[in-house]
């Protein structure tokens, strides 16, 4: 049987890497990456490359926490990803970045729509903000394979190799938790952007009208009469196991390591905590 020129190399075996130990571990243990609209556009993103088996490959590595370490920097980002050799590979993916007189016609269309603004703060990304982009003349994301120009120091010739590969797909999850990162991708951080709508985070509007104080009532003897007891004041209230809502409301950890997603097992503890203390009031020790 004869071979092409380059069919021998379906004759190697593949690779393994070797066991990293803390690595970053995608939340997602199956399935699709990211939960939000726009986390799941820059998967999309990315299919639209054409670059399926290696992204593939890259779904392995994320998930069994093969990516050491992600820095994301203006237009830059860098990481280090455990391969089959000791060292672990030094990954570069360079965005390239919005003009400044892009940023600021987006911030004007944002600072017009009052919503917009609220939703980024609130960590959301709105789904208009890809038409805002558009219509100053910009992308959102990454429009071609040539708006990424990546780097990985292993020794496959192919570009994105799945190291690369593993790195998107974990960034698609660090999207997910702060869309702001997406911003700061494509060469603005969060506070050059809000100090471009002029206004920061948690700054609250001047012009708000307080409410009128509810008066006190006319007759001064009212004021100590507590008023009928409700009959089911002290009746039994249901123990429900309460879930980790504050850290919830923090929202995921950055690049989480854990093999377990750290909102579940907060989740876990909170109730095994609410289980004790709930026995302990029965037997009087509280």
């Amino acid at each position: 049987m004869s071979m092409g020129r380059w069919d021998f190399y379906d004759y190697y075996p593949p690779s393994r890497p070797r066991a990293a130990k803390g690595g970053i571990r995608a939340q997602s243990r199956r399935g699709s990456f990211g939960e939000s609209w726009w986390a799941r556009r820059w998967i999309d993103v990315l299919n639209g490359f054409h670059i399926g088996a290696r992204l593939q490959r890259g779904r392995s590595y994320a998930r069994s926490g093969q990516v050491l370490s992600i820095d994301i920097k203006k237009g830059l980002i860098s990481a280090k990803v455990q391969g089959s050799r000791p060292s672990p590979y030094q990954i570069r993916i360079k965005v390239k970045p919005l003009a400044g007189k892009a940023w600021t016609r987006l911030a004007e269309s944002v600072s017009s729509q009052a919503v917009f603004a609220s939703k980024l703060l609130a960590g959301q990304m709105p789904h208009e903000m890809e038409e805002v982009f558009r219509a100053a003349g910009v992308s959102l994301f990454p429009e071609r394979h040539d708006d990424l120009e990546t780097h990985c120091s292993c020794p496959d010739w192919s570009n994105p190799c799945k190291h690369i590969a593993a790195v998107y797909y974990l960034l698609g999850e660090e999207f997910d938790r702060d869309p702001f990162l997406i911003f700061t991708m494509r060469g603005m951080s969060r506070q050059e952007f809000l100090e471009l709508l002029g206004e920061s985070a948690g700054k609250e509007p001047t012009d708000a009208i307080a409410a009128p104080p509810e008066p006190l009532p006319a007759a001064v003897s009212l004021f100590w009469t507590a008023g009928a007891l409700l009959e089911d004041l002290a009746g039994e209230a249901p123990m429900t196991p309460p879930g980790a809502a504050l850290p919830r409301r923090l929202g995921n950890f950055p690049f989480w390591r854990g093999s377990q997603g750290l909102l579940d097992f907060l989740d876990s503890v909170y109730a095994n905590a609410s289980v004790c203390a709930a026995e302990a009031l029965a037997r009087g020790d509280l």
